[in-house]
């Protein structure tokens, strides 16, 4: 349920409609807005009586939500969220490019590339430490250590770093991470969301290969409902009957949840194909659809990388990509 406020409300009336709807064991979101303010209320509400909250003089309106997620949704929050990370924000406007190699394998490796992206224009570095692997037998991180190479690169070029977490008892090691991300075959761990819901850290949330939108929401909605609402959707790539790229990028994913949700989109081209020199064209798709972002491989030699090789491309192409993204922003921006 939503409750819209009158312009320039009473301050004690507010608070007395507040206090009372805590008291019924309400949870009371308020979004205050250039020309009003909605409460988005949030818990049991079917025994509230949207009559006599009707009737109230500082109230204009009162409709029930009948979606599930009620933190995520746009119409509790119309304004579209901006989430600061660093020196820099996802959202407001701004195209935030976050690129790095799949796997973090050694110093001199994420260093290098850290620097290349970062005069590329990128302003997040993303590194695995911790790889999700479907074969036992494949390279899974370099874990703890591959955290420290990030932060030892984090140090050497000013970017903040995003990197992906598989299990709560990891928790504890991503001190010095600035982006948790939660990879899509953990979309659905709610243990792991809950207890990211306790954290002031962002969130990128990846959608799962088989999952809906509101299925994503929801998930996003674990994370919030405990308090953390600094989350960010990632579309990478779904499951269809195609075989010939790894997944199928669903572009329209941009425009649905923006519509749905408040929370900043952003795009992952390279899981979405597996294919590097289709990474190009999936971007610019992205972005002219209105994605707040893109996160992107990117190594200095996919043909020996120990993960993903052939979805990274080399620094050189990321730094034509960049000119090109924001060329395709800007045009977006002045329509």
């Amino acid at each position: 349920m939503i409750v819209i406020l009158k312009q320039n409300p009473d301050a004690n009336q507010l608070n007395r409609l507040i206090s009372w709807l805590r008291e019924k064991g309400i949870d009371v979101h308020e979004t205050i807005g250039a020309s009003q303010t909605i409460l988005g209320l949030i818990g049991d509400t079917h025994h509230l009586d949207m009559d006599l909250i009707t009737a109230l003089d500082i109230v204009d309106d009162v409709r029930r939500v009948q979606e599930p997620y009620k933190n995520a949704n746009r119409k509790f929050h119309p304004r579209d969220t901006v989430i600061k990370v660093g020196d820099t924000q996802i959202g407001g406007g701004n195209l935030t490019l976050i690129a790095g190699p799949c796997s973090v394998e050694s110093e001199e490796q994420i260093c290098a590339i850290a620097e290349s992206v970062k005069k590329s224009g990128a302003t997040m570095l993303r590194g695995g430490a911790f790889k999700p692997r479907t074969s036992p037998y494949s390279f899974q991180g370099l874990r703890g250590e591959g955290l420290r190479l990030l932060s030892m690169a984090k140090k050497l070029t000013g970017l903040p770093i995003v990197t992906e977490i598989m299990d709560i008892s990891q928790l504890p090691l991503f001190d010095d991470v600035d982006v948790i991300q939660v990879g899509a075959r953990n979309m659905q761990n709610f243990e792991l969301l809950k207890a990211l819901g306790q954290t002031h850290k962002p969130i990128l949330l990846k959608r799962g290969s088989s999952c809906t939108y509101e299925e994503l929401l929801m998930s996003a909605e674990y994370i919030m409902a405990g308090g953390n609402e600094q989350v960010i959707l990632c579309e990478r790539g779904i499951r269809t009957f195609e075989n010939y790229t790894r997944n199928t990028l669903d572009v329209a994913a941009v425009p649905v949840l923006k519509q749905l949700s408040h929370l900043p989109v952003i795009i992952d081209p390279s899981h979405a194909t597996g294919k590097s020199a289709l990474v190009d064209s999936l971007s610019c798709a992205a972005v002219a659809a209105g994605a707040d972002g893109l996160i992107i491989e990117v190594h200095n030699d996919p043909a020996h990388a120990m993960c993903d090789g052939p979805q990274s491309i080399r620094p050189e192409a990321f730094d034509a990509l960049a000119k090109r993204l924001r060329i395709i922003s800007d045009a977006v921006s002045a329509k």
